[in-house]
């Protein structure tokens, strides 16, 4: 790691040590619904077509926006409609709708399969701000991954129709796994030649669905491999390629993202689950739920019972104990880490392990 680097983390950690001090909430994710139209081999929350008390009411959640809307300005804010996939609600654009009518910023992560013209303009006038689709790969890849013969050709079509928005801020979203990471500068092309400007990659961590399934995963040279690709592709400048905000990089910090790490998750970051839980970020499967929207105060909890992200002493532990970059990761990403609070994956491990 170079000095400009090192430099950099302990900038960045004195700004993390404040965000913890003054947490402000600047994204709110709710899990609108469990239901899903897809049967996706590496979710990680494991949604179904068929579950049946899977969606919470639009009346259930809007009391936590207008509490909120109480200590803060909405519009600093983002909500971001999450599922399960979102689009299968019958009501979604009433929700998106309500979201805005009350100040909040209004964003959305889906797979795609449903946007389809009308859809796109209905998304567009009730206000949304924000978009996120997946295309995981070219097109056998990307339907194998999904479990849908349809997938690919329907979420390009996404594509084509969130391009139309005039001021609407959307990417693209990858998880690279065993069949696509020696396919990425044909993905690359791909996207860039469907107008694509913004893209993300992922990896895929081995819960819910995805456990056990061993390739959905990279070993750890193709890891390296992949955050080598990373760092090539932004050179270029023909795409804005991002590495997810999943873990700690080590020798890749400011060179694979825009920023430097952190998990925000519980800084600046909470979620609301379908079954109204509270909890730091949907990306984490594991319980760190705090409270729960149906007996507490969403702000009460926010400000009072969060301390498991906020102080992460707790994590010092495993293979974290006598780590040298601890000081900075802060024991990485809190979906990464198990239901016992053990890791599963360490990625600055990981990039240990091979040669750069």
């Amino acid at each position: 790691m170079t000095t400009s680097q090192e430099i950099a983390l302990e900038a960045v950690r004195q700004q993390n040590e404040q965000l913890c001090r003054e947490h402000p909430l600047e994204q709110l994710f709710w899990e609108c619904t469990l239901r899903c139209n897809m049967s996706c081999r590496h979710c990680g929350s494991d949604c179904a077509k068929d579950m049946k008390a899977t969606e919470m009411p639009l009346g259930d959640f809007l009391p936590v926006l207008d509490e909120i809307a109480t200590h803060i300005d909405p519009e600093s804010v983002l909500v971001q409609t999450v599922g399960g996939e979102p689009l299968v609600r019958h009501d979604i654009v009433e929700c998106g709708r309500e979201i805005k009518r009350r100040g909040f910023q209004w964003g959305m992560v889906t797979n795609g399969h449903l946007l389809d013209e009308k859809m796109m303009d209905d998304l567009a006038e009730a206000g949304i701000d924000s978009m996120a689709v997946d295309i995981d790969g070219t097109r056998e890849q990307h339907n194998w991954l999904r479990n849908n013969g349809q997938s690919f050709d329907r979420a390009m079509r996404a594509i084509e129709q969130m391009q139309r928005i005039d001021d609407l801020e959307w990417d693209v979203i990858t998880c690279v796994n065993s069949r696509n990471i020696n396919s990425l500068d044909e993905i690359k092309r791909l996207l860039i030649d469907a107008g694509v400007s913004k893209w993300r990659c992922f990896t895929i961590i081995p819960m819910g669905r995805a456990a056990g399934l061993d390739e959905l995963q990279l070993t750890d040279y193709q890891f390296r491999d992949l955050l080598n690709f990373i760092v090539k592709t932004r050179l270029e400048g023909e795409i804005d390629l991002n590495y997810a905000c999943e873990g700690f990089l080590g020798p890749y910090e400011g060179m694979a993202r825009d920023y430097f790490y952190t998990c925000e998750a519980g800084l600046t970051v909470a979620s609301i689950r379908a079954d109204g839980s509270i909890s730091g970020c949907l990306s984490i499967r594991s319980d760190y739920k705090q409270g729960n929207i149906y007996n507490d105060s969403f702000w009460d909890v926010w400000n009072n019972r969060f301390d498991i992200y906020r102080n992460r002493q707790w994590m010092k532990r495993g293979i974290c104990s006598s780590c040298d970059m601890f000081r900075y990761c802060q024991g990485n990403g809190f979906h990464l880490r198990d239901a016992n609070g053990d890791v599963m994956v360490c990625h600055y491990n990981r990039l240990k392990n091979v040669k750069l």
